[in-house]
């Protein structure tokens, strides 16, 4: 394998390996700073983070506002005291050595307010901040205010060209690397643009060379590509390091350093890392951003898929081939189905899947009373932990706080199921039953010989052994 060298980024020397970003909670203090401690940048998550009270136990993040704005103030303050306090564990690990970076979910609830007050409270302790899901114009401004560097997160070179054009040109010494993030591999929210087709996954090679060249046209050839989303070993990037077609090139870790024994997830959750086979971890449209993502195909993701199975097209009056009458809700407020549609209704209901619940897209769908329930209970509960959701019609713009379209059941409550994953992935049940989010090379613990009997790494062994080869 080539020598690893160190690389010019955020303005000083470091090994050219990143710690991918994870919320909520998992990509956090005590990751990013023994990552930063072994001579990388570590990045902790300022989506959701963690704090802590007196005693250094984590403080649950209970919401008692009466309204959904009331509650998205709480998940503000609450997003803004936990990334404090995550940026000072990381410093006091790190001990000066690498870079520590926070990692912004742009699309996030509250983003920018949360990024500020995060930055304004841990001023010093913050090198760069990394941020995707989204289009973060105001991302340079921000940064240049804290005088940190900043990272944004795209997956072709179109997206870095119109950021640049719009914003960043204005904060160009702040630049501090441009991380291209698979959108066919990576873990977490995928940025596939419209015209990229989930089921034919692109070369990354020629991608990022574009995004060089686009680089080198606005003055900054020597910037830092980071290259995110299924790296594992970096002898099979060979011809990307010192390749003076691509310039300086870093590499992103955001699965394997799940597996670590730093790493806050439960053992439930590493060991059933151990056991994933490929075609495990795929893309969905599940998540309530309308993004793609990443996930486990465990009992979570299948409830999600057999649901939007159990899914039929309504008129609201008799027209064309929609003729079957069905009433809807507890009055029985007709609608009209095809008469096959009808017929696979009554089979659903059969089942016991006799709740049908209205999306946005005049389809009906049906679930059990239990599960309607829950969903109601999870809309009604929205704390507005994302920008716009379209599984509560939240969306965070004045004056009325909704997205004005219908709530869609099709999809689910992001913040209930990572928080329950993040703090309870000790039990098989809620690795089972919440959303397990991995990059889709998560398959290979099983197959390397690194992680034999069950071995998990510290960070440090983790780093040495991506240093040192196979």
């Amino acid at each position: 394998m080539k020598a690893i060298n160190a690389i010019r980024m955020g303005g000083v020397d470091v090994l050219p390996l990143v710690e991918g970003g994870k919320g909520v909670a998992i990509s956090n203090g005590i990751t990013a700073g023994h990552w930063a401690a072994g001579g990388g940048a570590g990045t902790l998550s300022a989506v959701n983070a963690d704090s802590y009270d007196d005693d250094g136990r984590i403080i649950p993040q209970v919401y008692n506002g009466r309204t959904r704005r009331e509650r998205h103030e709480e998940m503000v303050a609450y997003g803004i005291q936990g990334g404090i306090a995550q940026a000072r564990r990381a410093h006091d690990i790190a001990g000066g050595a690498g870079r520590i970076h926070a990692n912004v979910l742009w699309e996030g609830g509250g983003a920018e307010r949360i990024m500020t007050g995060m930055l304004e409270g841990a001023r010093g302790l913050i090198h760069g901040i990394t941020c995707g899901a989204g289009m973060p114009y105001r991302l340079a401004e921000i940064a240049a205010r804290f005088n940190v560097h900043y990272y944004p997160i795209v997956s072709s070179a179109r997206a870095f060209g119109a950021l640049w054009k719009r914003a960043y040109h204005k904060a160009a010494a702040f630049l501090g690397g441009v991380v291209y993030e698979d959108p066919w591999l990576a873990g977490g929210h995928n940025g596939l643009s419209n015209v990229e087709d989930p089921q034919k996954p692109e070369s990354p090679f020629p991608r990022v060379l574009a995004l060089r060249k686009l680089m080198r046209e606005f003055g900054l050839g020597d910037t830092p590509i980071i290259m995110a989303g299924g790296i594992w070993w970096l002898e099979e990037w060979q011809d990307w390091i010192d390749n003076p077609e691509l310039g300086p090139i870093a590499f992103q870790f955001g699965t394997r350093p799940l597996l670590t024994m730093e790493s806050p997830i439960g053992n439930a959750w590493k060991q059933r890392l151990l056991t994933l086979k490929a075609g495990d971890v795929f893309l969905n449209r599940f998540s309530p951003t309308g993004f793609y993502s990443s996930a486990v195909n465990n009992g979570f993701i299948q409830e999600l898929r057999e649901r939007n199975e159990r899914q039929v097209a309504y008129s609201p009056e008799a027209v064309g081939e929609h003729v079957a009458e069905y009433g809807v809700g507890p009055r029985k407020r007709p609608t009209y189905l095809t008469p096959a549609d009808l017929e696979r209704v009554h089979g659903w209901e059969a089942e016991g899947f006799t709740e049908a619940m209205r999306t946005p897209d005049s389809t009906l769908v049906f679930v059990t009373p239990e599960r309607a329930r829950e969903i109601i209970a999870d809309q009604v509960s929205c704390m507005g932990c994302l920008s716009q959701c379209r599984f509560s019609n939240w969306a965070q713009h004045e004056p009325d706080f909704t997205s004005g379209k219908k709530a869609d059941p099709r999809s689910f409550c992001i913040q209930k199921t990572l928080q329950a994953i993040a703090h309870e992935s000790d039990k098989e049940e809620a690795v089972e039953h919440n959303l397990m989010f991995s990059g889709h090379n998560a398959y290979r613990f099983a197959s390397d010989p690194f992680y034999s009997n069950g071995f998990i790494p510290t960070v440090r062994q983790l780093v040495e052994r991506i240093l040192s080869g196979r």
